[in-house]
């Protein structure tokens, strides 16, 4: 089942409308978070909103937003101010214009959302949006509120749906020259480049994330299964980085290296997937995680019990 979407409402270009609804496109529920304890009691740690200076419990009624000005000194806005500025944009994405998506810093992206029709209706105009987009192999640029704030929106085709990445304002990007201006200028020699470029042309690859594995989520469901099972835990070597005195002889080692790599004989595509879907190992359910099928059947360890006062 999809998600709850996060924004609905139209998307128009010119004088062509849909109905349509916003679905974030990533999740990090199935990531492995803890709670905070309390060590005495066990008990989960709860936050309360409290005044800073008579530390009475406040309740939600009685909080307003406000903006420091000064240190200690406060300019009060209510809900209703800040409802009376409301943007024109808050239930319409309108497409501003075409831009070519090598156009768009990398820096400004902030997070993908699904974009679908919103009911039965609309699907013929959503339709033509879409292929338009697809057809002029253009990014849409428009304009979408989100919880109180105008974004910018990037729209792009994807299968039957369209892809719509936030992007950030200039004001939110720090300037590069803070970090780069005091990286030394140095020649590379002919020889270095052609070693370097040697190395990556035996790295190069198509780009694949299914290869890849979270290895401290992997570690942390490893951690979680001996605790479970009561085994001790027993800390693990941490590899030294090595000092680098020639970089020539460090290329020339490099390009052995990718070699080796590159010969090694490629392990069943199924390990792969195996080990990237790790918490299918994991002895307590994780929220999100289908269990494996070899393991379905065996019953579940005890849950562990609470500390108590």
């Amino acid at each position: 089942m999809a998600p709850r979407a996060n924004w609905k409402g139209f998307l128009r270009l010119s004088l062509v409308t849909c109905p349509v609804a916003l679905y974030p496109a990533t999740s990090d529920s199935e990531k492995i978070s803890f709670n905070q304890l309390n060590r005495q009691t066990g008990h989960r740690i709860k936050y309360l909103k409290v005044d800073a200076d008579t530390r009475d419990e406040v309740p939600n009624e009685d909080i307003i937003k406000g903006y420091q000005v000064e240190k200690d000194q406060f300019i009060d806005v209510t809900k209703e101010e800040l409802e009376e500025i409301a943007l024109e944009s808050t239930r319409t994405i309108e497409i501003d214009e075409f831009v070519d998506k090598s156009d768009i810093d990398p820096r400004y992206l902030i997070r993908p959302y699904y974009i679908r029709p919103d009911g039965k209706v609309g699907h013929d105009a959503f339709a033509v949006i879409r292929e338009t987009i697809r057809e002029m192999d253009k990014v849409a640029i428009g304009r979408v509120v989100l919880t109180n704030r105008e974004h910018i929106i990037a729209l792009e085709p994807m299968d039957k749906g369209l892809v719509g990445t936030l992007l950030r304002y200039p004001y939110e990007l720090r300037s590069e020259q803070e970090y780069f201006d005091e990286i030394q200028d140095v020649k590379v020699t002919k020889d270095m480049l052609d070693l370097a470029r040697h190395i990556v042309k035996q790295k190069a690859r198509r780009f694949d994330p299914e290869k890849f594995e979270d290895h401290y989520e992997t570690a942390l469901i490893e951690l979680i299964d001996q605790k479970r099972a009561g085994k001790p835990i027993v800390p693990k070597g941490r590899p030294r980085g090595e000092n680098v005195v020639d970089l020539m002889d460090a290329l020339r080692k490099s390009v052995g290296g990718a070699a080796a790599e590159t010969n090694a004989p490629k392990k069943p595509a199924k390990n792969a997937k195996k080990a990237t879907a790790g918490q299918k190992e994991l002895l307590m359910p994780i929220s999100g995680k289908k269990p494996a099928k070899e393991t379905a059947a065996k019953k579940p360890a005890a849950k562990p019990q609470r500390k108590t006062a």
